[in-house]
């Protein structure tokens, strides 16, 4: 078998296509082959060394979380699932390895797939699709027909909140950088506006709830463009950050943390044609790592990046 692993945390150069051995599922496990996976900016985190005090320095360490494949086998304790399945779902952060032919994860991490999704699309749904969910409706407290700003809405984190703000039927204002403009003019939204440029001075106030997907707003900004009532959420794990959701009810931080509860929402309105996620570039497994590279350099298009094996 193969997979994207390194042998110490660093840059793109440390990513290398190697052969491995997975052991037989233990207590609690699953053994998946893996048909996709999609890249979020997380997995070249984790090789770049974000946690590595978290992580330690047993190597070589396998990449990538998001998958989507069918069960190969099952470990003691295993109840729910059985070989032949198809599933969706993670990898444990702490032992990453979906970018391979196979991986081991847990039942708490996975989801069956409907039939009706491909594997490439239910793979893109994991990470973007909890961590939106979590941010409009866990941080943001979204109702019916509010308001929302999202900030870096060409990204998948940014694409995923979009798809669930309108099941809300919310008056959506998305930011994106200029080259993403003319993608979003008929996506049917009330505006699109062009981050590089100052705020319009007539939005003050506007928001129910301003999600910024990529850090890009100060705090500031972000009460600028808050109702009074309204909530301003974020997902950059800065201090900043953390302290204004602790001393602030007009601020929350939201984590990214899967749940499968929520992951099953995400993939119900996937399967209904209410939630869709562009799919820009794909790679076969034996071309990822240029894929990957490429990406961690800031060369993205709006939507996800998927790795097919095979």
């Amino acid at each position: 078998m193969q997979r994207i692993q390194y042998h110490r945390y660093g840059g793109p150069e440390e990513m290398r296509l190697e052969t491995y051995e997975l052991p037989t599922p233990g207590k609690r496990e699953i053994l998946v082959r893996v048909k996709a996976t999609s890249i979020n900016p997380l997995d070249w985190k984790l090789r770049q060394g974000f946690m590595k005090l978290m992580m330690g320095r047993r190597f070589p360490r396998a990449m990538g979380m998001d998958f989507a494949g069918v069960v190969e086998g099952v470990g003691p304790g295993v109840s729910g699932f059985a070989p032949g399945d198809e599933v969706l779902g993670q990898v444990p952060m702490m032992k990453p390895g979906a970018f391979a032919e196979t991986a081991i994860t847990t039942p708490d991490l996975i989801i069956h797939k409907p039939a009706t999704l491909s594997f490439a699309a239910a793979a893109t749904l994991p990470t973007v699709g909890v961590t939106a969910w979590r941010a409009l409706i866990d941080g943001g407290k979204l109702k019916t027909g509010q308001s929302v700003l999202i900030n870096g809405a060409s990204g998948g984190v940014g694409q995923a909140a979009i798809a669930i703000a309108k099941t809300f039927n919310a008056v959506i204002t998305a930011r994106v950088g200029p080259s993403s403009l003319a993608g979003f003019a008929d996506m049917g939204l009330a505006r699109v506006l062009d981050y590089t440029q100052p705020l319009p001075h007539h939005l003050k106030g506007t928001f129910d709830v301003v999600f910024d997907c990529h850090g890009g707003l100060t705090s500031a900004q972000e009460d600028f463009l808050t109702k009074r009532s309204g909530v301003a959420v974020d997902i950059d794990p800065t201090v900043g950050n953390l302290i204004r959701s602790l001393i602030s009810s007009r601020h929350s931080f939201v984590r990214g943390v899967l749940s499968t509860s929520i992951l099953q929402k995400i993939v119900d309105l996937a399967t209904t044609r209410q939630f869709t996620l562009p799919i820009s570039r794909t790679a076969h497994l034996s071309e990822a790592i240029a894929l990957i590279s490429d990406l961690e350099a800031g060369n993205r298009l709006p939507g996800k990046s998927v790795i097919l094996m095979g």
